[in-house]
């Protein structure tokens, strides 16, 4: 028994140091490259970011195999003790399982990277980090059409993806069709509206229209998609009796979607005279 309990001992030893030499060795590597990260200034913020996440990554899923082949003797030897832990560990940590399965799908399905615009489970905004686990966004809003940070980082469980459906609005990367909505009513004058609108969409466009067009036709044949008209273009809608809406569709940098639109609306107001509004003042006199 002594004998046993020694050699026991002494492989649970060996394996742990080989552990621990392993997880030493993967710490000094990220520490240097991270090093190397953070001191070159050639690389830009988005980019730097980028490498670090997946540098994580890919050293976590190192060091995951290196224990495999650490322990798998041992593991072997025990291999009905460990099924049935294994049985008890997976229902155990079932939330945790759907979180790998929604990054592994994640993962082969392309859905977001770092950098992307995306909406899920009611949440909007920007991916800066992702893991196994989780996915980390910066949060925009409020509503739909707005563009502004909201200063909260917002950590979704990737399990998320198989629940709510996952919106990624900039899939195309570079560049993409912004939607720019002018309300009126229908006492303005909304030809002239139109016109004014699709002037400043194009005014605004025309810097980079050429170069959007070019890029959004390359990823016809790469994503298997009918690439889209860039030329600006406005479109009218009837949400109710008494109101008009001008939607404008026009090409933009994907990462600045707010300063187009700002810039197209600023141009649009300081030409347009909206119709005068009545106002109904009830006046109330006492006798």
């Amino acid at each position: 028994m002594e004998e046993i309990a020694d050699t026991t001992g002494n492989m649970v030893i060996r394996y742990g140091l080989s552990t621990f030499f392993l997880f030493l060795i993967i710490l000094i590597v990220r520490m240097g490259i991270h090093h190397s990260l953070f001191r070159s200034t050639e690389l830009s913020v988005e980019t730097r970011r980028r490498w670090a996440v997946n540098l994580r990554n890919g050293l976590l899923f190192l060091f995951i195999l290196g224990m495999i082949f650490i322990w798998a003797p041992q593991l072997q030897t025990f291999a009905v003790s460990v099924f049935a832990v294994a049985v008890a560990f997976v229902l155990a940590t079932k939330q945790i399982i759907d979180c790998l399965s929604g990054s592994a799908l994640r993962v082969l399905t392309k859905a977001y990277s770092l950098g992307d615009r995306i909406e899920i489970g009611g949440i909007r905004g920007n991916v800066v980090d992702h893991n196994a686990l989780t996915t980390t966004v910066l949060e925009i809003g409020p509503g739909q059409t707005s563009h502004q940070y909201t200063g909260r980082a917002m950590v979704i469980p990737n399990s998320f993806i198989f629940n709510h459906p996952l919106t990624n609005e900039t899939y195309t990367k570079k560049y993409r069709l912004h939607i720019v909505t002018v309300p009126l009513s229908t006492d303005d004058d909304w030809k002239t509206a139109e016109r004014l609108l699709l002037q400043a969409g194009e005014e605004e466009a025309a810097p980079f229209i050429d170069e959007a067009r070019t890029y959004l036709k390359k990823l016809e044949g790469k994503l298997w998609l009918d690439a889209p008209s860039v030329e600006p273009r406005v479109t009218i809608q009837l949400p109710e009796p008494g109101r008009i809406n001008l939607l404008l569709r026009v090409p933009c940098p994907t990462q600045y979607p707010s300063r187009m639109e700002q810039a197209i609306l600023r141009k649009f107001l300081a030409e347009f005279s909206f119709a005068p509004r009545l106002v109904i003042q009830e006046s109330h006199s006492s006798h």
